[in-house]
């Protein structure tokens, strides 16, 4: 993947967090706080940062569970240590910190 191919497919893929959490009306700020930097805020003062690390070729997300690396394996963005997918892994942190169901779509 060259690097106009990963900064598309990562932006497709913030956008696409971005436009789920506000479909699922959580009770959070979401929002890009520069350039392919996505921050969830919640009421209750746990914070979620995805961003995207060009030189890696990875999307990244930081939140107090932990450091997650995801890399495109053409279909989907998986974690680099453990397969599973940034769609998965970010529901269910969502989910967890929203206390409502949400459901990211894995697109690649």
């Amino acid at each position: 993947m060259n690097e106009t191919e990963f900064i598309n497919g990562a932006n497709a893929m913030l956008e696409n967090i971005a436009t789920a959490i506000d479909a699922a009306e959580l009770d959070c700020d979401c929002g890009f706080k520069g350039e392919g930097i996505l921050e969830i805020e919640f009421d209750k003062g746990s914070k979620v940062i995805i961003n995207r690390n060009t030189p890696a070729r990875e999307i990244w997300l930081a939140a107090v569970s932990g450091g997650f690396h995801f890399r495109c394996d053409g279909e989907k963005w998986v974690d680099t240590r453990d397969g599973i997918e940034l769609s998965r892994r970010l529901s269910r942190l969502l989910s967890k910190l929203s206390g409502k169901e949400v459901s990211i779509d894995p697109l690649a």
